[in-house]
C-alpha cells in the first residue's frame, strides 16, 4: 500500500493505534507492546490482547509493519519505513494539535 493511502486510512490515528506503533521503537512481542504501552501511558491505557493483535494484524497488511520470529520462535514486530512515515505524519498532526490548544486555551478559561 502506497503512502498517501495508508495516511489516509490511518490519519488521524486512534490513540490505540498511535500507541502500539509508538511502541515500536525497537521490535517487540506482543506482551512486550502492551506492557510499554502501560508504562509510558502510566497505566491510564491498558490494552486487552484482542485489541493489540488485531490492530497489528491491520498494521502488517497495510505494510506498516513486519513480523518475524526469534530465536524462541516468539512473534516479534517491527515498523517499517511505511510506519515510520505514518507516526512521523501524525506526530506532526498531533504537534500542530498541541500548539492551537494552548494558543486559544486562554480564550476558554
Amino acid at each position: 500500500m502506497d503512502i498517501d493511502k495508508v495516511l489516509k486510512k490511518y490519519v488521524p490515528m486512534t490513540e490505540t493505534a498511535f500507541y502500539i506503533l509508538l511502541s515500536l521503537t525497537e521490535p517487540r512481542h506482543g506482551y512486550g507492546i502492551v506492557k510499554h504501552v502501560e508504562d509510558i501511558t502510566n497505566s491510564r491505557i491498558l490494552l486487552g490482547s484482542g485489541t493489540v493483535y488485531g490492530t497489528l494484524t491491520k498494521m502488517q497488511k497495510d505494510g506498516i509493519i513486519t513480523v518475524f520470529a526469534d530465536e524462541e520462535r516468539k512473534t516479534v514486530y517491527e515498523v517499517t519505513d511505511t510506519g515510520k512515515k505514518l507516526i512521523t505524519a501524525e506526530i506532526s498532526r498531533l504537534k500542530e494539535l498541541h500548539q492551537n490548544a494552548l494558543k486559544f486555551e486562554g480564550d476558554f478559561l
